[in-house]
């Protein structure tokens, strides 16, 4: 490929900011809107829901994470080279995933009836069917959104994001209680909700036609050349990043075909089964925070990578990697503790009751895994291996699926927990393994004893917090909250407090963090 004329990396830091505040902000509103829902349609309705919820997931996973990056790298390389047209390359990639979202919409669709009893609830068949649309969709704000981040306008993909994201959760918190307040069934519910996410996404869409039809450009005759080049790109490179970034969806996916299934296999009473899947579905909103708030610093630093790896030396570029590896270990494993020292509060304080805690604080050690493995995917993708992150997510995937069936039947859902933490672990090693082959050194273990300190420091000052509430028996709802929120206070002052004391980030990494500066340390 030819050089650009211009030094590009401001703009693709500029870019890369934009798209890492929205999908932030997304990601918060995913996961926030879960607690109200769950309050309105308890622990079946929420089981029903996110049975099919991974399914719709896959396609935002598509439009977000997988085919419009690709996109995106290819118009650019045009704009860069003038090999070929942009707008060709936007109308071949169309065709393709036109194909493609025609086809995964027939397979889920006709196949609906399938996948639910592979679920082993027939009754989610009219909730899979609807979700299925969702795939049409995916042609069209993929190429879009890949076509404007080719040309280096972040904004029509930010908007729709977040855009689509608010919309989708006000219409499923709307509708639910709506048809719960009229007596409606819990299936009829689930299918509102799933067809609020249908709406979410066709505004996004009607947004990004806007952008569209008024950005300015000659018109392109549609030729087949370079058809093969755009569709090996596209379809290969394009899903192997979306299997990267949808790891949590697809866990989820693994636990919507076999949790339910086998409690019931196992001799469970159905409801019974179905209000523990709700239950262990608890910990999926503060999984998600956690993760946000563990990758949100690391990952704006990753795209850096590919832009800055000729223009900085070998020592900064390898600094860069390490900072990123820190903060997703910091912050993973002080929300980890955090969230497990606390989970019993949080749970009442959320959903009214603390059923399942032990559970969702087994699945909270997902937050440090599941925000390491986020980062060094993001690292090895822009390093250029994309393909064997994907590898690796599969990998995990397989190790889930089978271990749902190992340990459920013994553990129940603390045993889909563990199957969880132990399939993170398996793709964190291969993650690991592969950075070391490529030369990359990891961090020093000097650094991992000192993070283990500070969380267990403020575990031990959490603990005491709690204990002081529960000897007094402040368990209701009202105290439940006072207790979790003042937790994540307390919690997060002490834990920082460690971190600066015990000098985890040097001056030159603290210096490239946001808010950086006010951790600087004290001669």
């Amino acid at each position: 490929m030819k050089k650009l004329p211009f030094d590009n990396s401001r703009l693709l830091l500029k870019g890369a900011f934009i798209l890492t505040i929205a999908a932030t902000i997304t990601k918060i509103l995913s996961a926030v809107y879960r607690v109200p829902f769950q309050n309105i349609v308890g622990d079946i309705g929420f089981y029903i829901y996110q049975q099919v919820y991974p399914i719709y997931g896959l396609a935002i996973a598509l439009t977000t994470y997988g085919f419009p990056v690709i996109i995106s790298k290819l118009v650019a390389e045009a704009e860069a080279t003038k090999e070929m047209d942009s707008r060709q390359i936007v109308y071949i990639s169309f065709l393709l995933l036109g194909i493609f979202g025609l086809f995964t919409f027939l397979f889920v669709f006709f196949g609906s009836d399938f996948i639910a009893g592979w679920m082993g609830d027939k009754q989610l068949t009219s909730l899979i069917k609807i979700v299925s649309f969702s795939f049409l969709l995916v042609p069209f704000i993929s190429t879009i959104r890949g076509y404007f981040q080719g040309k280096g306008n972040m904004m029509p993909t930010a908007i729709s994001q977040v855009q689509e994201q608010f919309i989708r959760v006000i219409f499923i918190l709307l509708l639910a209680s709506i048809l719960v307040k009229n007596g409606s069934s819990l299936y009829k519910v689930g299918s509102g909700t799933v067809f609020s996410s249908i709406i979410g996404s066709l505004a996004a869409l009607m947004t990004l036609f806007i952008f569209y039809f008024r950005h300015k450009g000659s018109n392109v005759k549609f030729r087949t050349s370079g058809f093969t080049f755009v569709a090996k790109r596209l379809l290969i490179q394009g899903l192997a990043i979306c299997i990267s970034g949808a790891l949590l969806i697809l866990f989820q996916f693994v636990d919507s075909l076999n949790i339910y299934s086998l409690l019931v296999k196992s001799g469970m009473e159905i409801d019974q089964a179905k209000g523990l899947k709700g239950i262990y579905d608890r910990g999926q909103p503060l999984i998600q925070l956690g993760t946000v708030v563990a990758t949100s610093f690391s990952l704006t630093l990753v795209p850096a990578l590919t832009s800055s790896r000729t223009s900085i030396g070998e020592a900064d570029f390898f600094d860069k990697i390490g900072l990123a590896i820190k903060i997703s270990v910091i912050v993973g494993l002080g929300a980890t503790v955090g969230i497990i020292c606390i989970m019993e509060p949080t749970n009442i304080m959320l959903f009214s009751t603390n059923d399942g805690t032990k559970v969702l604080q087994v699945f909270s050690i997902s937050i440090l895994f599941s925000s390491m493995i986020l980062t060094m995917s993001g690292i090895l993708q822009g390093i250029g291996l994309i393909k064997d992150s994907a590898i690796y997510v599969l990998i995990g995937v397989a190790v889930k699926y089978f271990g749902n069936y190992l340990f459920i039947p013994k553990y129940g859902t603390i045993g889909a927990s563990l199957s969880t933490v132990i399939a993170l672990i398996v793709i964190l090693v291969l993650c690991i393994y592969k950075l070391k082959k490529m030369g990359i050194q990891l961090l020093a273990y000097s650094f991992y004893a000192k993070v283990i300190v500070s969380a267990l420091f403020m575990a031990f000052i959490l603990h005491l917090w709690t204990a002081l509430f529960f000897y007094f028996n402040l368990t209701s709802r009202l105290w439940s909250t006072i207790n979790a929120l003042g937790g994540v206070m307390v919690g997060g002052i002490v834990y920082l407090f460690m971190v600066k004391v015990l000098k985890l980030l040097n001056e030159k990494e603290l210096g490239s963090i946001p808010f950086g500066k006010h951790f600087k340390h004290t001669k």
